[in-house]
């Protein structure tokens, strides 16, 4: 091409060429997204369309230690919309409101609040009937899917301890936190096409399958649960108390086998749920334990060797003074002087005080560490308390003796029963477990087994001696406790509540081979009295003998006639 009368010619060919250039350029293109390269447009147009969707997965089965559930997953139904799609449907959002049983202005608000959004939820946890119900009335812009909801067969009998989820299936309290990842499942995903409207067009392929939760066995008995709840909550209701726990315990693998609160809640049902229902008191609320702590005392004076179960101690006129301070017991004693034994039948402070002068309060509270007292208890539950052993550099007479019977130190009603459960187990501490153990605990000695002998004889006599606690008896088995009654600490101001006291008994048995450990708290009972051997004994007595029988424990307490028809019986092949 020749250009006439132009300047600079070569301008206009470099223009041209650049033209053609970029044509050429753009041509190949075209090729190579069609024939060669058709992937791209391919995953262009997927990503405007290829979606996809969470495939839930249940949470794992919580049962007791025998298989009963007490947490399960089931199929619920979720419903949202598309609010920006709703909008051309309102004459149908009354019929939608009535359906949902929903208040139809406030659902209208919503709605339009939320016109310009493509997503809301309507209703959560439907049952998959009511949820289908409401898509069949083919409403635009309402749609569903699939999620679990967790129940609780058991409900308010073994809420403190199972805990619960929030609406999300995660765990909130209890177990349900503690082992939230073990029970967590593992979402799936699938593949599906949508319109640019959001609407389903084709399942197209499960990417990734959904994996559930692992299963969760408990240490928990299922019956003895019920049967601690039933007692503990008439116990409460026979003496106006405010609150109470109770914990059973196997002594010789460390398991819990109940552990009940009052008040309680329904996880199933938690509208009016008050915060202060849902405290697991047995783990989370501290105590003084009073004079349940003289055998833990005691045992640390046999310890030394230099006292015997029948020396004695004068208590007489059944008062002390200390400084500022005067130690009173609280009942009248048998005479001048005490043995051992008596100290504990009696509960004298006096006496205890006096043979705590004698060994120390460090060897005392040596005892009480090593059984357990101020240290967690491994258990590994949200929101336990682990307590306060007070140590002094030097312990002088008031400290020594409050320590001795039971104050200026604060435990859980667990740890009280681990306590009692290791001088019921000779003297030998087991770890505890809210889950099931196959396999027996070694556990670690922190009393001799001398001693712990001894002082199972001792506690022995406390139920069954002329002045024991005798609504501490079971019938047809021997058994061993120790009552408690402490005065509740005021909480603005120093010192003491009037008239508040918390009443406790813990004990175990049988005893021709202990089995269970039980620890009873009950929170300012208000009628008819409030000593433990009063309160919380006959609590101890009614689980303790239901407890031995639910788990076939053979009497070692009959009247001989009842021995006799019970060995024939079992010569027989017949059970006792």
């Amino acid at each position: 091409m020749k250009l006439q009368g132009a300047l600079y010619p070569w301008r206009f060919r470099i223009v041209v060429a650049l033209l053609a250039l970029m044509v050429g350029a753009i041509a190949w293109r075209i090729v190579d997204l069609q024939v060669l390269d058709q992937g791209f447009l391919k995953g262009q147009g997927d990503a405007r369309s290829v979606r996809h969707i969470p495939i839930p997965a249940h949470r794992g089965l919580m049962t007791d230690r025998h298989g009963e559930p007490l947490a399960v997953s089931t199929p619920v139904t979720t419903l949202w919309a598309n609010p920006r799609e709703m909008q051309s449907a309102q004459a149908r959002w009354p019929e939608l409101a009535e359906a949902l049983g929903q208040d139809p202005a406030g659902l209208h608000q919503r709605l339009k609040d939320q016109a310009e959004r493509e997503f809301m939820y309507l209703v959560r946890g439907l049952t998959p009937e009511q949820g289908q119900r409401v898509l069949d009335m083919e409403i635009p812009g309402v749609y569903a899917h699939e999620e679990f909801r967790r129940f609780y067969p058991a409900g308010e009998v073994a809420a403190h301890v199972v805990g619960f989820t929030d609406i999300d299936d995660h765990g909130r309290e209890g177990m349900e936190l503690a082992y939230n990842e073990w029970l967590a499942g593992v979402p799936g995903k699938r593949q599906v096409l949508k319109d640019r409207r959001g609407r389903l067009i084709k399942d197209v392929q499960v990417v990734k399958n959904a994996k559930a939760g692992k299963a969760l066995a408990l240490s928990l008995d299922l019956r003895l649960q019920y049967l601690a709840h039933r007692e503990l909550r008439n116990a409460l209701l026979e003496f106006g108390a405010k609150a109470g726990s109770l914990v059973v315990l196997d002594v010789k693998t460390g398991e819990v086998l109940a552990m009940v609160n009052q008040p309680t809640y329904n996880p199933n049902n938690r509208r009016n749920l008050q915060p202060a229902a849902m405290r697991n008191r047995a783990m989370t609320d501290l105590f003084e334990p009073g004079s349940t702590m003289k055998p833990i005392s005691m045992s640390a004076a046999l310890e030394t060797g230099r006292w015997k179960p029948s020396d004695l101690v004068e208590v007489w006129p059944g008062s002390l003074r200390i400084g500022r301070y005067t130690i009173r017991d609280v009942s009248r004693t048998e005479g001048r002087e005490l043995s051992l034994t008596g100290i504990l039948i009696n509960s004298s402070n006096v006496g205890m005080s006096k043979v705590a002068f004698d060994i120390g309060g460090a060897a005392i509270h040596e005892v009480m560490r090593k059984i357990g007292f101020g240290q967690d208890t491994g258990l590994g539950f949200p929101g336990e308390r682990v307590g306060n052993l007070p140590t002094h550099r030097e312990w002088r007479q008031a400290e020594t003796a409050t320590l001795s019977y039971g104050y200026g130190l604060s435990v859980t009603a667990v740890q009280l029963a681990h306590a009692y459960g290791a001088l019921a187990n000779d003297g030998r501490l087991v770890p505890m477990s809210l889950t099931r153990v196959d396999h027996k605990p070694e556990g670690v000695e922190v009393v001799s087994p001398q001693v712990a002998k001894t002082l199972q004889g001792m506690l022995q006599e406390v139920i069954e001696a002329p002045r024991g606690v005798f609504r501490a008896q079971v019938p047809g088995y021997h058994v061993a406790g120790k009552s408690g009654t402490a005065r509740k600490a005021s909480t603005d101001s120093r010192g003491y509540q009037e008239n508040a006291y918390r009443s406790m008994f813990a004990g175990f048995g049988p005893m021709s081979d202990p089995r269970i450990a039980i620890a009873v708290v009950i929170d300012e009972p208000s009628k008819s009295g409030y000593y433990g051997g009063l309160v919380s004994a006959p609590v101890f007595s009614r689980v303790m003998s239901g407890a031995l029988r639910l788990m076939n424990v053979a009497p070692d307490n009959l009247p001989p006639e009842d021995v006799k028809t019970a060995d024939a019986d079992k010569s027989k092949g017949g059970r006792i």
